[in-house]
């Protein structure tokens, strides 16, 4: 889509969104303002670009019989190209999720109790990041090790604005390697173990339909660490997508109903990014390329505890800061991933 279309869809979402009867419909009212938020910034950089463009086209004038608006000329001249760039940045192609929720899996891997620890730590970083943030943030479901550690933590974490959680969040998927002594460790050696993140744009009960005679759902009781139940009751739901093999389990609540409908919310993220792997997958492989030193499949990222170092593999990041960021200072690398990504948009709009 071209400048002018966008300006004209930017107009043409402005007179919409001042009928009130199309408030009525809070689902097309949200995907309406989110869309005109999208395109404001643009809009915006377009309007000041045109009127920086006509002021100096006016002061050209004026200088060529007045020496004395040569300055203001030159003034102007040098806010042309930042504008321009800026102007060039908005009209890259924005992932389609971007304003998305997002749910996020942390997963205890190779390593036993120290990995679960280091899931929660994960966990602590993120929630902490998301308070920075100012998100709302949710656990639905978690499964806790011995240790206080997590075995398996869902969280939702929902943004404001234009920009969602997935904007910020969406290269945290991957494998997470940690190096340090571990608690279970009495020779004081240091280990390497690792946890997964899964993250998910949130998907709305519009974004994916789902055939309940497609499921198939069990119940059983939930359980603490070291398997003992944690009630007394059959409140803990698994349910399995039999097209797809996709399974979700949920024990937090103490409700059947409450676990089914955090079961379902996960489901429909899965299923969600599922479609859209396998649209990826039959896309062109130049399209497939754009993206690579950002691949959420690989192994991302080590946080090495001795030398209090954080390093992202995908694009060269290595900060000797660990501390603060496990405290939730995620936003310096967060940005080395966004920038990397602009590049290659950038390189493959050129």
């Amino acid at each position: 889509m071209n400048l002018d279309e966008l300006l004209a869809e930017h107009a043409e979402l402005e007179v919409k969104l001042a009928d009130p009867a199309v408030h009525a419909d809070q689902n097309q009212a949200r995907t309406l303002g989110r869309r005109y938020a999208q395109l404001t910034p643009i809009v915006a950089v377009y309007r000041e670009l045109e009127g920086v463009r006509d002021d100096l086209e006016a002061a050209r004038e004026l200088a060529a019989e007045d020496a004395g608006f040569a300055d203001e000329m030159a003034e102007l001249e040098a806010r042309v190209s930042p504008l321009e760039e800026r102007l060039k940045h908005l009209l890259i192609p924005r992932d389609p999720n971007d304003d998305k929720d997002i749910i996020m899996e942390i997963k205890a891997g190779e390593g036993g109790e120290e990995s679960a620890l280091f899931a929660g730590d994960l966990l602590r970083m993120y929630l902490r990041y998301a308070e920075r943030e100012g998100w709302k943030t949710e656990i639905i479901d978690a499964q806790q090790s011995d240790l206080g550690g997590y075995k398996d933590v869902t969280v939702a974490m929902k943004g404001k604005g234009a920009d969602g959680v997935w904007s910020r969040l969406k290269f945290e998927g991957g494998v997470h390697r940690v190096q340090r002594v571990p608690v279970t460790e009495s020779q004081g050696r240091i280990h390497t173990s690792a946890a997964g993140v899964l993250v998910y744009p949130e998907a709305e009960e519009v974004d994916v339909q789902i055939d309940p005679n497609d499921l198939r759902i069990d119940v059983f009781r939930s359980s603490g660490p070291g398997g003992q139940s944690v009630n007394t009751t059959d409140s803990a739901v698994r349910i399995t997508h039999v097209p797809t093999g996709v399974v979700v389990s949920c024990q937090n609540e103490k409700s059947q109903l409450q676990n089914k409908e955090s079961a379902l919310r996960i489901l429909r993220a899965r299923l969600l990014a599922i479609a859209q792997e396998q649209a990826d997958a039959a896309a062109s492989a130049e399209r497939k390329s754009q993206v690579r030193t950002v691949d959420r499949s690989e192994r991302v990222r080590t946080y090495n505890f001795p030398e209090n170092r954080i390093s992202d593999h995908r694009v060269g990041f290595k900060a000797y800061n660990l501390d603060q960021v496990l405290d939730g200072e995620l936003s310096a690398v967060i940005q080395a991933l966004l920038d990397a990504e602009m590049a290659e948009k950038l390189a493959a709009h050129a």
